[in-house]
């Protein structure tokens, strides 16, 4: 039985896009349709294209969901086009998106507020591929890529070309050191952290096709780590979330080494949404089904540049 409808807005769930990202994309828009459906919401599914007929479909909602992923998605590009229009959408603002979508950028910021974070580099596409001060092995992969397109792990200098050559192909290569130890990722919705799981991948890394491919990783909800571990990671989760200016949701990875440090690797701004995903698993451990986190996404969803003649 369809629940009634709790909002009379028409809401636009933005998927596709222009990114490596695209395919996962598609898969979450999907997901949260249905999600919306079910929840009685009247549900408008906007493909995002390389051509301008998105932008006039979402003139005719009220409100976007924000379904993208990758660039052109989740780096501030169409948060910018939606606040434009004056429609409100869900996830970070502008400036917050594009923060976190550039990797190396978070990194400083998170590095300028004290916050822990592998060493790194920026090597440029077209230029020498060397790092100059990085301890092996090190782990490759695009500034302003998600879901491991184009990551991979290098454990000696001869073997940095190879994989600055797979990296290049998406966009100028982050190097960071190598962190030993367990792959913790943490869920925030709104002003609440939801909580921290460990993924374990069933090869040697998180690749894309380990992420996206049923059975190939092991989810460990709540990570099991020492209870000040724990604690730690989840409050460097949320500064993390905090000093990029992030709202709305996020997902929060981290490495947390033997000794119980805590690194920060990335945070996503509009984490998957699909079947497979590590957010729902974690709301879900938190005692949120999927329909109510997908109904909390909606439910901050909000313009954030003042607007003339507002208060």
């Amino acid at each position: 039985m369809v629940a009634e409808p709790t909002t009379t807005r028409r809401v636009g769930v933005l998927w596709g896009g222009l990114s490596a990202e695209r395919d996962i994309s598609r898969r979450t828009g999907r997901a949260v349709c249905t999600a919306l459906e079910a929840r009685g919401h009247a549900v408008c599914s906007i493909p995002v294209e390389s051509d301008a007929r998105w932008i006039e479909a979402v003139r005719a909602t009220d409100v976007a969901f924000v379904a993208l992923h990758g660039k052109f998605g989740e780096d501030g590009a169409v948060q910018g086009v939606l606040e434009s229009l004056g429609i409100p959408y869900t996830g970070s603002n502008i400036l917050a998106s594009a923060l976190a979508m550039h990797k190396p950028t978070a990194k400083r910021v998170w590095r300028s507020h004290g916050l822990p974070t592998p060493a790194w580099e920026v090597l440029k596409q077209g230029h020498a591929a060397k790092v100059s001060e990085l301890r092996y092995p090190v782990v490759v992969k695009p500034a302003t890529e998600g879901s491991s397109v184009g990551v991979g792990i290098v454990r000696s200098p001869n073997a940095l070309p190879a994989a600055l050559a797979d990296t290049f192909a998406y966009d100028d290569a982050l190097v960071e050191e190598y962190v030993p130890g367990q792959e913790v990722t943490v869920g925030i919705l709104g002003d609440r952290v939801l909580g921290a799981m460990e993924v374990v991948a069933k090869g040697e890394f998180h690749s894309y096709a380990v992420k996206y491919t049923p059975g190939r990783e092991e989810f460990l909800t709540p990570a099991p780590l020492a209870e000040a571990t724990y604690a730690r990671v989840l409050g460097v989760a949320q500064q993390a979330h905090a000093t990029l200016g992030c709202s709305g949701y996020s997902r929060v990875d981290t490495r947390v080494n033997p000794a119980g440090d805590v690194f920060l690797i990335e945070l996503n701004t509009l984490p998957g949404l699909m079947e497979l995903s590590y957010l729902p698993r974690i709301a879900a451990h938190a005692g949120l089904s999927y329909e109510d986190l997908v109904e909390a996404v909606l439910e901050q969803a909000r313009l954030h540049i003042p607007r003339r003649g507002d208060g």
